[in-house]
Order: structure tokens, then C-alpha cells, then sequence
């Protein structure tokens, strides 16, 4: 089976290298040159544990390949999947011209049947749009040519992206016509023979199942730190309140864990996205409004942490951030938390010190040097007057508190996601706070 995947960004370049991995031959298609040519060259731009080493494979295995031309591969795929950017508006509504511009090129090329696959994070809707788009196309033409469209949002996470996708808890797909669903299950079959769960639908409900999940997961992270923030203010311990509703089994304890805020490429765009699509059809969605809100004052939540302990007087102090990517095992820093806080902590005359395992040279490419960029954890705490954890990575997780204590100028660690125990930091020696507590 030959397919085509349009954009290698994260959700492009896992798919298809994905696909080729269980015998699809695959090829991938970017307009940025300079991209194709480094991924020719195996240099991924991305990071994700074990893709580079699968890309290598399938790329050696010849399953794989990458072009910058949708047109001259056209006539060799039966499914063109489109992962193309979906970047938030100005109003937070998405942005589906390089999705429409993938239907247009498809429209005017296309000699027989295809079907069209809508990877990317799309409003309800995208599909009539794209289907219209490439009916003009070929009307144009003058030409009569059969496609089918349909909806495959992904649901990877970052840093566990290969092994969500190859043992799927759920596919979703939708679709109009029983060949386009026989197209999807015969795709996807291989990922799924010990428990086959694709779950064909509408393609409206498709295009808005994820939405709806990314949505609640984003609800549950705003609803938790909310209660860590009453938590603090009334001496209640978050994380006995965690456990003590995440033992319901109609609660569950997933994404039940205060924090900073979340961030990343999809549940803040999501989010802002399904407020959008709600205002434009007339309705007002009043509790992810609150969930956005929560989340934007939640970044702050260690700032304000800080400006207790020196009564507002920040000017000069060393603070160190270990963390920078909005979560662990990726260098992801879009909508990061740690933005956010490095910008107040430069704003009140701080100096910063930073260190995260993965996201350094994206930090650089974002800010520049207006922080100190430290070879390891260790370093980023030299005289420093706090330490702020900002991102779980493993290697936070058992420092030496011993060399920890030489090493900085003040004794004072503010947790961002509560990895460490409140009894024990205190008899080390340290000044800590965490989130709900």
C-alpha cells in the first residue's frame, strides 16, 4: 500500500514513519526545502524518543522517503493523509489555509480515485471544505474524478508519541462511504490485531472528538490546580485530595496533578479553538473560558511564590529554572510555562540560570541570551538564591541535595509540580513550597 503524508512536523513525521515501519511505503511531503533535505540526510528535526532511529530504518529500507513536490507523487498513492499546521488566529480560531492549499494542489493534479485524510487538529466543518475545495479544483479542470474525504485526528503524546501510535488505546476515523472506510481499516489493521478498535463515525464527530478530548484533559489540569490554589489558602494537602478523588472510579487518576499550567502545541490552541467554534455558531463555551483563565494565572503561580519569600524585592537574585520544554521527554516549548516566568523573573532584575535535558537550543532559538544557559543541573545552581522546578524530567528527580546546598547562595527550592517531599526538603535544610500545600 503506498500513501502520502503532507507535513513533517511532529504528527506528519511520527505517522508516516510509523506506517512505513509496518510495510506502508510511505512518502512524506514538505515545502520547506531545507527540512527535506536534512531528513534525507537522517538529521530529524524534532524530539521524540526512538523516531530517529526509525526514521533511519525505513529511510535505508527505502519504505520511507521525503520530497518537497505533492504533485509528483500523486498518481503512485491511493491516500494522502494531510498533517499540515493549523496555527491559532489573532481571534484563537485556527488557521486552515495550509489545509485548504493541500486540497487546492490535490484538486488540480489528482488523475483517479483518492482519499483524503485529515490528520491535523481541524474545527468541525473542515471537511466539507476540503471536499469543496478540491470539487473546484477539478471542476476547473473539467474533469470528472472520484475522492472520498475523511477525518483521523491523532491523539499522541508528546514523548511517548511512537508507542501511542503503534498500540493505539482507540483510532478514531471518519467517514462518508463504506470504501473509504474499508481504505482506513485495511491501514490500519496491523496496529491492531490483538484488539481491534477503530471507531468509525460521522466526520463532524470525528473532527470534534478531538477537540472534546484535549478539552477535558485541559479541564481536569485547570480544575486541579484551582483546588491546589484553595488548598493552600484553607491548609488542606493537594495531594491527599488528589488521591482521595482520583480512588473514584467515575474520577480516576489521570491528569489529576497540579502544577505550573499546561502548555505545549495542542491543548492551548485546542482549547482556544473550541471557544471560537463555539462563538461562531452562537454559544458560549462559559467552562473552558474559566479553564483558559485558571491556566494563564497558574504560570504565575511560582512567581508569586518568589515575591513572597524576598517581599518583592527580586532585583539582583540569582534564580534558577531546571526545566524548560512544558513537559518531560520533548523539547516542546510552544505555550511553556517557563516562558512565561522567565520573562517576569528578567522584568523584576533578576539574573537566571537554566538547565533542561533537551530544550536548551530551543530556548536559545526563542529568547536568545538573556539567560545563563548551564552545562548541567548542577552548574545552573551555582550562587543561585532559589531553585525552581520547572519541568518533571527523571534526572531532577534524586539530585544530590548535599552538592545542591554548596552550591547555592540561599537554601530556598520552589517546586512546580511537587516532586519532592515538604519533611524531608526541610530537615536537608532547604526552604521549599510547592503547589497545594
Amino acid at each position: 500500500m503506498k500513501i502520502a503524508i503532507v507535513g513533517t512536523g511532529y504528527v506528519g513525521l511520527v505517522t508516516g514513519t510509523c506506517f512505513a515501519e509496518i510495510g506502508v511505503s510511505v512518502t512524506c511531503v514538505d515545502t520547506n526545502s531545507e527540512k527535506i533535505e536534512s531528513l534525507k540526510k537522517g538529521v530529524i528535526p524534532i524530539y521524540e524518543n526512538g523516531l530517529e532511529e526509525m526514521v533511519l530504518r525505513n529511510t535505508k529500507a527505502k519504505r520511507l522517503k521525503f520530497t518537497t513536490s505533492l504533485e509528483s507523487c500523486l498518481d503512485e498513492v491511493e491516500v494522502i493523509f494531510s498533517a499540515v499546521g493549523t496555527p491559532p488566529d489573532e481571534d484563537g480560531s485556527a488557521d486552515l489555509s495550509y489545509v485548504l492549499a493541500v486540497a487546492r494542489t490535490i484538486g488540480r493534479h489528482m488523475n483517479q480515485y483518492k482519499l483524503i485524510v485529515t490528520k491535523s487538529t481541524v474545527p468541525v466543518g473542515t471537511a466539507r471544505k476540503v471536499r469543496a475545495v478540491i470539487q473546484e479544483e477539478l471542476d476547473k479542470r473539467g474533469v470528472q474524478i472520484k475522492f472520498d474525504v475523511a477525518s483521523n485526528p491523532e491523539f499522541l503524546k508528546e514523548g511517548n508519541a511512537i508507542s501511542d501510535f503503534m498500540s493505539p488505546d482507540r483510532v478514531v476515523v471518519g467517514v462518508e462511504s463504506e470504501r473509504a472506510e474499508k481504505l482506513m481499516t485495511k491501514l490500519y489493521k496491523p496496529f491492531l490485531l490483538n484488539n481491534f478498535r477503530v471507531i468509525f463515525m460521522d466526520i463532524p464527530s470525528a473532527e470534534m472528538t478531538k477537540y472534546a478530548a484535549n478539552s477535558m484533559l485541559a479541564t481536569r489540569i485547570s480544575f486541579m490546580n484551582d483546588i491546589a490554589n484553595l488548598c493552600e489558602i484553607v491548609g488542606a494537602d493537594v495531594n491527599m485530595v488528589r488521591s482521595g478523588i482520583g480512588s473514584d472510579t467515575r474520577i480516576g487518576r489521570k491528569f489529576l496533578y497540579p502544577g505550573i499550567g499546561y502548555g505545549g502545541s495542542c491543548f492551548p490552541k485546542d482549547v482556544k479553538a473550541l471557544i471560537k467554534t463555539a462563538e461562531q455558531n452562537g454559544y458560549e463555551m462559559r467552562v473552558l473560558k474559566a479553564v483558559e483563565e485558571v491556566n494563564e494565572l497558574q504560570k504565575s503561580a511560582l512567581f508569586e511564590k518568589l515575591q513572597k519569600q524576598f517581599q518583592g524585592d527580586l532585583k539582583g537574585k540569582t534564580i534558577t529554572l531546571w526545566g524548560l520544554s512544558f513537559k518531560p521527554e520533548t523539547d516542546d516549548m510552544r505555550e511553556a510555562p517557563a516562558l512565561v516566568l522567565i520573562d517576569k523573573l528578567l522584568n523584576a532584575g533578576c539574573q537566571v540560570r537554566v538547565y533542561d535535558p533537551a530544550a536548551m537550543s530551543e530556548c536559545k532559538r526563542r529568547i536568545g541570551d538573556v539567560v545563563y544557559y548551564a552545562t548541567d543541573m548542577y552548574d545552573a545552581v551555582l550562587d543561585a538564591d532559589t531553585l525552581m522546578l520547572i519541568t518533571e524530567w527523571k534526572e531532577f528527580r534524586l539530585p544530590s541535595w548535599a552538592v545542591i546546598k554548596k552550591a547555592m547562595a540561599k537554601r530556598i527550592v520552589l517546586d512546580g509540580r511537587n516532586i519532592y517531599e515538604k519533611k524531608e526538603m526541610e530537615e536537608l535544610g532547604f526552604v521549599y513550597s510547592c503547589i497545594g500545600k
